[in-house]
This record gives structure tokens, sequence and C-alpha cells, in this order.
């Protein structure tokens, strides 16, 4: 790191420097920008499922094969997915949008809510696979990071599969749902 205060790398490190405002909503807007699909985390935690929809996925390391998912501290799924320590992803086809707005929403029922998705259990975990997937990974947790309001859940990739490989993928930008035209 260079000690020149005219390099912005040596001004960007200064903790003593404040960082400009920026507006929340303008932040959503810009980074909304940005297309991204759209996945299902689920765990199972004593028989009973849970699942969230994530956008925030990606994959990170080949070697180890890493890939990870980020959940607000305050949403039901954080702490039993963190206690379970095991995990699937299911990557949603463009036809799956109902999935995506039933497990992103807050409050909904806990009972059965796997009941309206045809899915299996993966072998590796034990959490539930969408069968109409466009791709899908089991994994175990090896790290968690503090990401300001959410966790940044980096999971050891144990399984892969490619339940629907004629599927499309859902995508999601500007804050709403589009598939590959």
């Amino acid at each position: 790191m260079s000690s020149d205060p005219s390099d912005p790398r040596a001004r960007c490190a200064d903790p003593d420097v404040a960082a400009p405002q920026v507006d929340p909503l303008r932040f959503r807007q810009v980074v909304g920008r940005f297309a991204t699909g759209v996945a299902v985390v689920t765990t199972v935690a004593g028989g009973v499922d849970h699942g969230m929809t994530v956008n925030a996925f990606t994959s990170v390391s080949l070697d180890p094969l890493l890939v990870l998912f980020c959940v607000d501290r305050t949403a039901r799924f954080h702490d039993v997915v963190l206690d379970t320590g095991v995990w699937a992803v299911s990557v949603l086809t463009e036809d799956m949008e109902d999935a995506s707005r039933w497990f992103a929403t807050r409050g909904r029922p806990l009972d059965d809510p796997l009941r309206d998705w045809e899915h299996r259990r993966g072998a590796a975990t034990g959490a539930a696979i969408f069968a109409g997937a466009v791709a899908a990974l089991e994994c175990r947790t090896h790290a968690v990071h503090d990401g300001g309001d959410h966790s940044i859940v980096v999971g050891e990739v144990l399984a892969l599969d490619v339940p629907d490989p004629s599927g499309k993928p859902l995508i999601f930008y500007e804050g709403e749902y589009r598939g590959i035209a």
C-alpha cells in the first residue's frame, strides 16, 4: 500500500477519512442494475424444512470448491442455517417465480413450506432440492463472515446436480423478475 497521500489507495485505507454519504434508495437502484440469478437455499432441522430466496449467491473458489450466499441477520432462516451447518441451493427456472416469491415472504407459515413444489432430498445434506431447478448444489458451511446487516455464509460444495438441463434461469433485474429472451 502506498504511503503517498495523493495515491487514491492510500486515502481509501485511512480509517479517519469519512466515507461519502450514499442514499440507500439510490444504492438499491444502482445495484439493481446488476442482473442476478434467483435461488432458494434450503436446510432441514429436526425434520422441518426451511428455505429462503436469495439472489446474493456466487461461486468463490475452485480449490477448494466454495460458494457463498448472504442472509439477513434478522431472517428466521439465519440462525437455522447456521445451526444445521448444511444446506442446498436450487437455482430457479423462469417458471418458478412463485417459489421465489413464496420463500421471500417474511412471516410466511412454516408448516410444510415445500408442499407446492416437487423436490427431492439431497444425498449429502438431506436438504430439499427443487426438481425443476436449472442447477443444484449441496454444501457444508465452511465459514461465516460479517457483512453488515447480513452474514456471508461460505459453503464447501459436497454435491452438484442439474435437475432440469433444458430449463432457462429466472433473472432478477431492476426489482423485477425476468427470463432470458
